[in-house]
C-alpha cells in the first residue's frame, strides 16, 4: 500500500512542481493581497462615482440648455445638477468617514510613505 508521502512524490514526479503565475507575488501574503484588494476597490468606487456624477451633472446642464426657458424644465435641470453636487458631497463624506474609522480609530489601514496603503489585521494579544 502506498503512503501519502509516496503518492505526493509520485504526483510531483509526474506533473512537476507548480510555480505561481507571473506577477502573483503581490498576493503571496494574504494580508498584502487583502490590502491591495481593498485599495483597488476604493479606487474603483471613486472612479465610478466620479464618472457617474460628471455624467449626471452634464445631463442636467444639457437639459437646462434645451429647456427653451420653460420654468418646469429649468427646475428639473437645476434639480439634476443639485442632486449631482449633493451626491459628490455625500461620497466625499463617506470616504472621509471610512478613512477616519479604519485609519485613525481602528488603525487597520495606514498610509506609509514609500509603501502606500497597508492593511493590518487586528490581533488579540
Amino acid at each position: 500500500m502506498m503512503t501519502l508521502a509516496q503518492a505526493s512524490t509520485d504526483v510531483q514526479n509526474l506533473f512537476g512542481t507548480v510555480a505561481p503565475p507571473p506577477g502573483s507575488s503581490a498576493f503571496a501574503d494574504p494580508v498584502t493581497g487583502l490590502s491591495k484588494l481593498i485599495a483597488t476597490g476604493v479606487r474603483l468606487f471613486i472612479f465610478t462615482a466620479a464618472l457617474l456624477l460628471l455624467f449626471y451633472m452634464l445631463w442636467g446642464a444639457f437639459d437646462w440648455v434645451l429647456s427653451e426657458g420653460d420654468k418646469e424644465k429649468v427646475s428639473k435641470a437645476q434639480n439634476k445638477i443639485t442632486n449631482a453636487l449633493v451626491g459628490f458631497i455625500l461620497i466625499f463624506i463617506a470616504l472621509a468617514a471610512f478613512g477616519i474609522v479604519t485609519g485613525d480609530v481602528l488603525g487597520i489601514i495606514k498610509n506609509e510613505p514609500g509603501v502606500g496603503w497597508t492593511f493590518t489585521l487586528p490581533q488579540i494579544q
